[in-house]
């Protein structure tokens, strides 16, 4: 058995937290067997204290602040940041839309390790927060979880059957929306929370003094449109309006029987917090008005393994999978970060293993023209296809891609079938070695994803894989 420790920081709107985990990976084949690595195990070896996301402005993050906390977590874990094999820098929230969010996102994933990615995106957010928080787990127990993760600025939704996230989606619903001083007077107010407040007809209004009463009218609008979400009463204008930015829209195909709150507003969901106003926002008030909403009664509650840290935890413990065994790939050029994922559909993945290249690169040439440089060719691939099946593909990849990918880039392909070895071979084969060749097996992926691939682990046989989306506000 070989393990590896993975980092995980999340950058909130409220709160910055680090957490290192330890992955173990073993080979679960029999010993006549082709060799199947897997992470079997996975355990956080040092949590830090949640701090709050230094800012130096409304719209800017304070990067050295937020850097000095990550150092200083470093050395209270005793760790360096060569000790680190994979993990991710996330940002979220309200942070993710903040003007220098991608500048500090790579400066803080150049320090935390060679392998640990940098990422925003309220999608993956939402799926890494339903793992974290042990929603991924329930739902395997035959539940169909919504883990709804509510934070200081959105709140991220997941739906999980069976293991596997099936929809995703955002909404700018969150503690720190609105924020008052002690007299009441409203020091902050989201647009998104404006647009509620003023369907619900609550008076809050920058500069002037608000009412309890009118800050609970907002939550309670608020927990409706949550209720909405998941399919109580139906969409409305509204919750489009407030659907965050870059978000996919969250597709209810099967009845959600089952939900869990993550975030910092799930402590006041699960426990009742007499100081309503004990951060000068309306986070406990939000608490509140989700635990006597729909959400708890119309679903079996479902209580979260992680809730502030859930985010966290997912980010360093369940972003990255591994390929291995049937793979093949060029070691002299990885790591590999930020490479865009160019899907190919089932029809164009047909007329490649008829060993027709035509309508892929015609594809390929589109995909590049708009982000240039590398790119990953992600296909299904088929279970058991013959040697000459296998033969044509390579070909039809390699005169493709050949054609229209810039001198000195790789071919780059990963498949969810375990025939990446052979058709890597294949590959190479046909491109006369002109070119260096990556093929890997067991990766499933969507387009417009990114996937960075690290150095090989286990005597060479496996490389660790971090599939992502990247969106900034």
């Amino acid at each position: 058995m070989q393990s590896i420790i993975s980092v995980g920081i999340d950058i909130g709107t409220s709160t910055t937290q680090v957490v290192f985990s330890r992955l173990s990976m073993e080979n679960t084949a029999g010993y006549f067997s082709v060799p199947q690595i897997s992470i079997v195990d996975k355990k956080v070896v040092y949590k830090s204290d949640v701090y709050t996301t230094p800012l130096k402005s409304s719209s800017l993050i304070d990067g050295e602040a937020v850097r000095g906390i990550v150092e200083n977590v470093y050395n209270d874990a005793g760790f360096r940041p060569a000790d680190i094999g994979t993990g991710a820098v996330i940002i979220t929230g309200e942070s993710a839309k903040k003007e220098n969010s991608e500048i500090v996102l790579k400066q803080l994933s150049s320090f935390a390790g060679e392998f640990v990615v940098s990422t925003a995106g309220s999608d993956l957010e939402a799926i890494i927060a339903g793992k974290g928080s042990g929603a991924a787990a329930f739902s395997k127990d035959g539940e169909t979880v919504a883990n709804i993760d509510i934070g200081g600025g959105t709140a991220n939704i997941a739906i999980f059957d069976c293991g596997d996230a099936v929809s995703k989606g955002c909404v700018d619903i969150g503690g720190r929306l609105v924020t008052v001083s002690p007299d009441m007077t409203v020091t902050y107010i989201s647009e998104s929370a404006r647009l509620i407040a003023e369907s619900c007809r609550a008076d809050i209004v920058p500069g002037k003094k608000t009412s309890m009463n009118d800050l609970s009218l907002l939550c309670e609008g608020m927990a409706a449109l949550l209720e909405r979400s998941l399919g109580i009463g139906g969409r409305t204008e509204l919750l489009d309006k407030i659907k965050t930015s870059g978000s996919s829209d969250l597709v209810i195909n099967k009845p959600v029987n089952a939900v869990c709150f993550s975030g910092g507003v799930a402590n006041f969901i699960y426990d009742d917090e007499r100081d309503k106003l004990k951060f000068g926002d309306i986070g406990v008030l939000l608490g509140d008005a989700v635990r006597n909403s729909r959400l708890v009664s119309d679903f079996k509650l479902i209580k979260a393994s992680e809730t502030i840290s859930a985010t966290v935890i997912g980010a360093g413990t369940y972003t990255t999978s591994i390929s291995g065994s049937t793979i093949d790939y060029a070691r002299d050029i990885l790591p590999l970060k930020n490479i865009p994922v160019l899907r190919i559909s089932e029809s164009e993945q047909k007329s490649c293993f008829d060993g027709d290249s035509s309508v892929l690169e015609e594809r390929a040439r589109w995909f590049l023209s708009q982000c240039g440089g590398a790119v990953v060719l992600a296909l299904r691939g088929e279970p058991d296809p013959s040697f000459l099946s296998i033969k044509r593909l390579g070909e039809a990849i390699s005169s493709a891609m050949d054609s229209v990918l810039p001198a000195g880039e790789p071919i780059i392909v990963v498949l969810e079938c375990d025939i990446a070895k052979a058709l890597g071979m294949q590959i190479k084969q046909f491109s006369g070695g002109a070119r260096s060749v990556i093929s890997l097996d067991s990766i499933k992926v969507s387009q417009d994803d990114f996937i960075d691939i690290g150095k090989p682990l286990m005597d060479g046989i496996v490389v660790p894989v971090v599939v992502k989306t990247l969106i900034f506000g």
